[in-house]
């Protein structure tokens, strides 16, 4: 797909969401965990100009790597309540040495403009995120043409509703159809709307228009990328392009160890046979042909009915937590430490899944810094075959208390 050209200038995007406050979030960190984050935790030293340096007395074009500019990036991150020392700082200033350095790059303004309004609805809609850092959420996605006497507009309602109930708050697009019912059910206090902005497509379902919750996008990948990363599930109810796209977009990604594993749930209304024929399609045409592994087809399940969904989402995190690399070793956080017989069985049925050395329960290791309460095991991954690793993970909630 080309890249889009930005019809409207980021003053422009601006005007188009709700004005947030400036003062940085000081709430607790997300539910969602980053699988493969940055190695290095160890404070990073900002490059320092010498004490000597000050502004030249005639004007000079200097590198953005040039000490006199990192310093001058540190005192403006100062400036703004930050600690140049720190690790988050020094990531802003990567930012804004990238920013400096698209002045010599001489893309044209089209690029320009994409890359600011990309940058400004991330750190938009993740200012929104941030400020419901604690209940579980569930992405719907589906079509934006299902009626609401529809079977699949009515489990939609259903199903949102039974999240609501199990604790959880649910995200859509923000449109009509599968993305109201997606609403109605668990309705607006439990209810985020990440809206595209179409021209056949302009405004928001009552149940979320102009609730905070509510963030307006410009581009598809921003919009994905705050869909992936902001939710512990994935339900998908019958649509069409677009639904495809989000559906495959989030088994790629965890097929391919980009993304934490989550349960992706595919359902819908009483007599439809929508994931049946997709299913048969993935199994006698893709597996078949080995395009994908045999496994790959655990990344996904298919719901009998709303109440089935929601029981298999628990499920998944009946003893599950979460789970990162540390350097080689994949770290499987749980709520409850599981008995060595339970280990033993792990250990036997998912040997292929390790390298070298075993499944182990470990302490958390040097380089972590969240749910440092959780037990853990830990193994030396392969990094292939998630679909195994999703296996891994319902055995583990199996054994939970045996």
């Amino acid at each position: 797909m080309p890249a889009q050209t930005p019809a409207q200038t980021p003053a422009q995007t601006q005007a188009h969401t709700p004005a947030q406050p400036e003062t940085p979030l000081t709430t607790p960190s997300s539910n969602r965990q980053e699988l493969d984050p940055t190695q290095s935790t160890e404070p990073l030293k900002p490059e320092t100009a010498p004490a000597s340096a000050a502004m030249p007395s005639a004007r000079r074009e200097r590198k953005p790597e040039d000490p006199y500019i990192t310093q001058r990036l540190d005192e403006l991150i100062t400036h703004v309540g930050g600690k140049p020392d720190s690790v988050e700082s020094r990531i802003v200033k990567d930012l804004l040495s990238s920013a400096v350095k698209l002045t010599i790059d001489q893309r044209n303004t089209g690029e320009l403009k994409l890359i600011a309004a990309a940058v400004k609805e991330l750190r938009y809609a993740f200012n929104v995120f941030g400020k419901y850092p604690e209940p579980h959420k569930v992405s719907i996605f589906g079509s934006a043409r299902t009626p609401k006497d529809h079977p699949d507009y009515i489990a939609t309602v259903e199903f949102g509703k039974l999240m609501a109930e199990a604790g959880w708050m649910i995200i859509t697009g923000a449109g009509g159809g599968i993305m109201e019912a997606g609403h109605v059910g668990p309705g607006r206090e439990q209810s985020f709307g990440v809206a595209i902005r179409l021209p056949f497509e302009t405004t928001a379902n009552e149940v979320i228009a102009g609730d905070q919750k509510l963030i307006h996008f410009r581009y598809f990948f921003t919009r994905k990328l705050m869909f992936i990363s902001q939710s512990e599930a994935v339900a998908l109810f019958p649509g069409g392009f677009g639904t495809f796209d989000e559906a495959f977009e989030a088994l790629t990604l965890i097929q391919t160890g980009k993304a934490s594993m989550v349960p992706i749930i595919l359902c819908e209304g009483a007599g439809g046979g929508y994931w049946d024929a997709w299913d048969h399609f993935i199994r006698t045409q893709l597996g078949a042909r080995r395009l994908i592994s045999p496994d790959d087809t655990a990344l996904y399940y298919l719901a009998k009915d709303p109440a089935d969904a929601v029981r298999h989402i628990v499920q998944f995190y009946r003893n599950y937590h979460s789970s990162r690399y540390v350097k080689d070793d994949l770290v499987i956080r749980v709520q409850r430490r599981l008995s060595d017989t339970a280990l033993d069985t792990l250990n036997t049925e998912f040997k292929s899944l390790v390298k070298t050395g075993i499944i182990r329960h470990a302490p958390p290791l040097e380089g972590e810094e969240d749910h440092l309460h959780l037990p853990r095991l830990v193994f030396h991954h392969t990094r292939r075959d998630f679909g195994l690793v999703r296996k891994l993970i319902d055995r583990v909630n199996d054994l939970d208390g045996k």
